[in-house]
């Protein structure tokens, strides 16, 4: 990685803190936290999508509905794209967690597609390669036995956690995606960890004003998916 993106990982040992912490409570988040609120709307209807992830995606740090998930359903709307978003994301979460919880989100909303955005923490807390994969392998064959198409969305490691193991970690996701076919966002923070402004004093979490060039990542692979999966309920 570049020397900027070791810069923009200033907040390591935050994280380092946040990984002790995780294992002592068994390293499922999803445990303690507060069920998510049913978005009646969405229930049992056509055209759903589910967005599972961590605190990127939860807009961790940053004043309510202004994520890039609250941005996403704002651009469904203003052009007349009849998709309803649930956000899935909390803070914290790990591959493992994300597993426990979408058995449940997939009953709840029968989406048609799935955004998975984890991985980042499991990869922070140096949890093994093999037990991350095969955890986003598994709720991607859940997703897709459920009938949703999955959009992979992929992170990188700062370069203090060496080749050896950052290397194989970021490839899983471009190998995932090829794999199981899924729509793929290589690298969440590409060209926003690496500029100023751009990432919290925390060094790991994006600003308000990265919040569009996240979007923008993950509009990529999903426009597509949604002309083609759009149905009139």
């Amino acid at each position: 990685m570049a020397a900027g993106v070791a810069k923009g990982f200033v907040g390591l040992i935050f994280w380092i803190g946040f990984c002790v912490s995780s294992a002592s409570a068994g390293v499922t988040n999803s445990a303690a936290a507060s069920p998510m609120p049913v978005n009646r709307a969405s229930v049992g209807q056509a055209n759903s999508l589910i967005v599972l992830g961590d605190s990127i995606s939860a807009g961790y740090g940053l004043p309510a509905g202004r994520g890039w998930v609250e941005l996403l359903k704002q651009r469904l709307l203003k052009r007349n794209i009849n998709w309803k978003v649930a956000n899935g994301s909390i803070a914290g979460e790990t591959t493992k967690g994300g597993l426990v919880r979408l058995p449940a989100l997939l009953k709840r909303h029968q989406p048609k597609i799935v955004v998975i955005e984890l991985g980042g923490n499991d990869g922070l807390c140096g949890y093994p390669l093999k037990r991350i994969r095969a955890n986003l392998e598994t709720m991607i064959q859940l997703a897709s036995k459920a009938g949703a198409e999955v959009i992979l969305v992929g992170m990188r490691l700062p370069p203090n956690y060496g080749g050896r193991y950052a290397n194989p970690f970021f490839a899983q996701y471009g190998e995932l995606a090829t794999q199981y076919k899924t729509g793929l966002v290589p690298f969440f923070l590409d060209g926003i960890v690496t500029k100023e402004g751009l990432m919290q004093e925390d060094g790991i979490h994006p600003t308000q004003i990265a919040q569009l060039q996240l979007l923008e990542h993950v509009w990529k692979p999903l426009e597509q998916m949604l002309s083609r999966l759009t149905t009139t309920p």
